[in-house]
């Protein structure tokens, strides 16, 4: 792979110069231009062709959320949402607009440095479409109606695994199911600090599922969707309530896919469906084997609609996985999997 060349967009001067320096750090990425709002985004986009642009959200003249709706629906780059966690809620808009990503500006330590310039590399060499909507090529998924569900409250419970390109692949997943889901659902999607909040009001949006962000102690029912806090990690207990652990200085997951789903398998065995979606890396392949072990279902998200056919291909790899499936398709598996007896 050749130098990655980077537009860095944002109205603040300081924290441009501090992305910037950045992303000098590294020998494989050059900055090739900066912008101070999004029109200069989209005039630039045009002019430079970058690999990837960072993208603040609020911007004088033309913002963020604008700036991408143009940028893919003209010429379409790959984009990661670099903004404040004030911003959580209108940084879910610029997914569905197209973005693959989003992180809290980058603070100034070694640590966050790395996890910055890891996903810059990795979203650089990601393939997007211009689409005249200005959305990325996942919404192009038709919608299917929905199936039917034949039971009553039952005693299954679905997890789900997903890192980059998860947020927008779980509203499509999610409102895709019926609306009186017979059993819970438990979420660990990989997300920066202080942005589930926003993703759940996202989400909220799209669906007529409850979604909340999951609390300690709390029992789980039936058409609820709990998502795990980024700052903790999330199992399910023997007495079928949430328990939220502290992570780690070590762990590189936040939070741990492989937490929650092998919990899952301990605590439901059989009754257990497992679900692996995009992303980056390997973490929920052991949680899927353990559901797979426990004789409960498996599902992977197949490789032309994942946004990062890396999780998934790791589980599918292994040998742990019972179905691999387009994403517009798991919603109809989940329910003939509730409707059997």
């Amino acid at each position: 792979m050749g130098t990655i060349k980077v537009l860095v967009t944002d109205d603040s001067t300081f924290a441009r110069e501090l992305i910037v320096a950045i992303l000098a750090t590294d020998n494989d990425i050059q900055v090739v231009g900066e912008a101070k709002n999004g029109k200069e985004a989209v005039e630039k986009v045009r002019e430079l062709k970058p690999d990837i642009v960072t993208m603040d959200i609020e911007m004088p003249v033309m913002d963020g959320i604008e700036a991408i709706e143009e940028i893919m629906a003209s010429c379409a780059v790959p984009i990661l949402v670099v903004t404040t966690r004030g911003d959580a809620n209108t940084a879910y808009t610029a997914i569905e607009k197209g973005a693959l990503d989003l992180v809290v500006k980058p603070e100034v330590n070694i640590e966050a440095a790395h996890e910055f310039l890891d996903k810059i590399k990795l979203l650089s060499t990601i393939k997007v479409i211009t689409h005249i909507s200005g959305r990325h090529a996942i919404k192009d998924i038709k919608p299917v109606k929905k199936p039917e569900i034949r039971v009553g409250n039952t005693d299954k419970l679905i997890a789900i695994a997903s890192s980059t390109g998860g947020p927008e692949a779980l509203s499509i997943l999610l409102t895709g199911l019926p609306e009186k889901l017979p059993c819970p659902i438990v979420i660990a999607q990989h997300i920066s600090d202080g942005f589930v909040s926003g993703m759940v009001e996202w989400l909220k949006k799209v669906t007529k599922l409850a979604v909340k962000v999951a609390v300690d102690g709390e029992p789980i029912d039936a058409g609820t969707v709990y998502i795990s806090p980024s700052e903790k990690h999330m199992e399910v207990s023997s007495s079928k309530r949430i328990s939220l652990i502290d992570r780690l200085p070590k762990d590189i997951y936040h939070p741990s896919c492989d937490t929650l789903l092998s919990s899952v398998a301990d605590v439901y065995g059989q009754r257990a469906v497992g679900i692996i979606l995009t992303g980056m890396g390997s973490d929920g392949v052991i949680g899927m084997k353990k559901i797979k072990e426990a004789k409960g279902f498996t599902i992977a998200q197949d490789e032309k609609s994942c946004i990062v056919f890396g999780m998934p291909k790791v589980a599918i790899d292994s040998g742990c996985i019972d179905k691999v499936l387009p994403l517009d398709a798991i919603g109809g598996e989940i329910v003939n999997i509730l409707n059997r007896k």
